[in-house]
C-alpha cells in the first residue's frame, strides 16, 4: 500500500512545494492578506480625502419658484396717506429664478492640520496591519507545512517496518508449511502486519487532512495535489543568537502597531482640542436672478449679483462636550499603554520559552538519534539470533516495535524543533526572514 502523497491524480500533476514556495503562494493569494492590502490602499485614499478639505470648494446652485398666490405684506397706511390703517400689499412676481456659483476657501482650521497628520499615520497603521497579517500567515504556513511533512516522513518508517514484517511472514509461512514453527507465531506476525496497515491507512487520512489545511491557508484549490519537499529550508541555517527582550520588542510589528495607535490617539485628542480654536474661511458668489409674471416671453431681464466675504466662527461654550471627549481620549491612551506593557512582558516570556524549547529539542534530538541507533542494533542482533533459533519470535517483534517507536519519537522531536524555531523567530519579530 502506497501513501496518498505518492499517488498521481487523475487530472493534473502533483505540484512539489518547498516551504518558501508555500509561503510565497500564500502571501499572493491568502484572503486576509489581500484584505489588509486593500485597507492599506484605503489609507492612501483617506489622505486624499483629508487634503481635499483645504482645497477650494466650488458649488453651483439653481432654483425656480412659482407662486400661485403671492405672499402678502402689511404696510402702515401712512405710506399711502391713510394713517392709522393697515394696507395689505402683495410683493413679487409669479416666477422667481436664480443661478449662482459659489467658491469657498478654508483659510484657517486647526482640525484640518491635525487631520492631515492623522490620515498619514492611519496609512502607516494599515501598512503595519498588513505586515502583521503576513507574519501570522507565515507562522501558520510554517507550522502546517512541518506537521504535514512529519506525517509524510512517518510513512517511510511504517513502510520499512511493513517490508520487514512481509519478509518475516514469508519466511515463517515456509517454516510453518514444513512444521518448523507453530501457527500461532505466524498469526502473531500477521496481526502486527494488519495493525501497521491500519496505522498506515489512518496516517493517509491524517496526511490528506493536513494537506487540505495547508492549502486552506494558502488559498490553493483543494483539487490541486501537492507533494512537500524535504529540501533545505531557511530554518536549517538559523542561528539562535541570544538577544534581549527590549531588542526583540523593537523588531516586532505589533509593537510598532501599538505605538502607531498611540500616536493616532494623540492626534484624536489634539483634533478635539482644535475645536476650541476659531475657524476662518473666505467665500465668493456670483449669479443671476429674475422675477417675472410669465416664465417665458417676458421682457424682464436677468440681474447679476455677486458677493465676497469672510466667515469667522468662534466657539464659546459647548456644555463641556469637548472636555468630556478629551478625557475619554486620555483614558483610551492609558489602555494602549497597558497593551504595550503587556506586550513587553509577553515578549520576554515568549523569548525565554522559545530559547528553552530550542535547547531542549536539540538535546532530545541527539538523545533520540542515539536511541534509534541502539534500537536498530538491538533489532539486527535479535533478528540474527531468531534466524539461528536462539531468540524467540516475541523478542523479535518487540525489537521491531521498539525500533519503530524510536524512529517515531525522533521524527516527533524534529517536528518540535522546527516549531520551536518558528516560535523563536516569532518571539524575535523576524518571521519575515523566511520569505528572503
Amino acid at each position: 500500500m502506497r501513501p496518498a502523497f505518492a499517488q498521481e491524480p487523475a487530472t493534473g500533476g502533483v505540484q512539489e512545494l518547498t516551504l518558501e514556495q508555500a509561503i510565497q503562494y500564500a502571501l499572493s493569494n491568502n484572503q486576509d492578506v489581500r484584505k489588509a492590502s486593500y485597507d492599506e490602499q484605503i489609507g492612501s485614499q483617506q489622505i486624499r480625502e483629508a487634503r481635499s478639505q483645504g482645497l477650494p470648494q466650488v458649488n453651483a446652485t439653481g432654483g425656480l419658484d412659482y407662486y400661485p398666490a403671492l405672499p402678502t405684506q402689511i404696510l402702515p397706511g401712512a405710506l399711502a396717506g391713510k394713517p392709522g390703517e393697515d394696507i395689505p400689499v402683495k410683493f413679487g412676481k409669479d416666477y422667481t429664478a436664480s443661478g449662482n456659483v459659489k467658491l469657498t476657501q478654508l483659510l484657517f482650521n486647526q482640525s484640518y492640520f491635525v487631520g492631515l497628520k492623522a490620515a498619514k499615520t492611519t496609512q502607516d497603521l494599515y501598512r503595519l496591519r498588513r505586515e502583521m497579517a503576513q507574519e501570522d500567515l507565515i507562522y501558520n504556513i510554517g507550522t502546517a507545512y512541518y506537521q504535514t511533512l512529519q506525517t509524510k516522513e512517518q510513512f517511510q518508517n511504517i513502510e520499512a517496518n511493513l517490508e520487514r514484517l512481509a519478509e518475516l511472514e514469508r519466511i515463517m509461512t515456509l517454516q510453518y508449511k514444513n512444521d518448523l514453527v507453530p501457527k500461532v507465531e505466524l498469526n502473531r506476525v500477521k496481526v502486527n502486519t494488519t495493525n501497521l496497515q491500519n496505522q498506515l491507512q489512518t496516517l493517509t487520512t491524517t496526511y490528506e487532512q493536513q494537506k487540505n489545511m495547508l492549502k486552506f491557508f494558502m488559498n490553493m484549490p483543494l483539487e490541486q495535489d501537492v507533494e512537500l519537499s524535504g529540501s533545505t529550508s531557511p530554518l536549517d541555517n538559523m542561528v539562535a543568537e541570544v538577544i534581549t527582550a527590549e531588542q526583540a520588542l523593537a523588531q516586532k510589528t505589533q509593537y510598532d502597531l501599538l505605538n502607531t495607535q498611540k500616536q493616532l490617539q494623540g492626534y484624536s485628542i489634539k483634533n478635539i482640542q482644535a475645536g476650541y480654536y476659531p475657524t476662518l474661511s473666505a467665500y465668493g458668489q456670483y449669479g443671476y436672478n429674475t422675477q417675472r409674471d410669465e416664465l417665458f416671453g417676458s421682457d424682464v431681464p436677468w440681474f447679476k449679483t455677486s458677493v465676497v466675504g469672510l466667515q469667522l466662527n468662534i466657539p464659546i461654550f459647548d456644555g463641556f462636550k469637548k472636555d468630556a471627549q478629551i478625557k475619554q481620549g486620555q483614558l483610551e491612551m492609558k489602555k494602549i499603554n497597558e497593551d504595550i506593557s503587556k506586550l513587553e512582558t509577553n515578549t520576554a516570556v515568549e523569548l525565554t520559552n522559545a530559547l528553552a524549547q530550542l535547547r531542549n529539542s536539540q538535546n532530545s534530538i541527539a538523545v533520540q538519534e542515539k536511541n534509534v541507533e541502539l534500537a536498530q542494533e538491538v533489532y539486527e542482533t535479535t533478528n540474527n539470533l531468531y534466524k539461528e533459533g536462539i531468540s524467540p519470535l516475541t523478542d523479535l517483534l518487540d525489537a521491531e516495535v521498539s525500533l519503530r517507536e524510536a524512529k517515531t519519537n525522533l521524527n516527533n522531536e524534529k517536528l518540535k524543533y522546527k516549531v520551536a524555531q518558528l516560535n523563536y523567530l516569532k518571539a524575535r519579530g523576524e518571521l519575515e526572514t523566511l520569505t528572503k
